[in-house]
């Protein structure tokens, strides 16, 4: 009975040897196939909303304009752009002066 035993564990260790590295190998695909379905997911939503915006800038005359002034800086004749920059400081720190009386 003892030597049932035995093999019984023997042949389990042999088979978890065989096959634990190809299960891993398994779950460690089954966790990229899901990385990549959430990437394809987000890939599809991003193409709806560029199919979108693709479709406004054919046909909405006032996104367009919107678009090429916001985006590329594009004023009509005879305007005149102004852009507004914030005004930055530079803090420069003050060096300690030397008042040190020489002997």
């Amino acid at each position: 009975m003892i030597k049932n035993a035995l093999k019984l564990f023997f042949f389990a260790i042999v088979v978890l040897v065989v096959f634990l590295p190809s299960y891993s190998r398994m779950q460690d695909l089954k966790q990229k196939n899901i990385d990549y379905e959430r990437q394809i997911e987000q890939l599809e939503s991003k193409k709806i909303q560029l199919k979108e915006e693709k479709r406004l800038l054919v046909e909405d005359p006032v996104y367009l304009e919107k678009v090429a002034r916001e985006r590329m800086g594009l004023i009509r004749e005879g305007e005149v752009m102004y852009k507004i920059t914030p005004v930055t400081t530079n803090k420069t720190t003050a060096k300690p002066e030397n008042n040190s009386q020489k002997k």
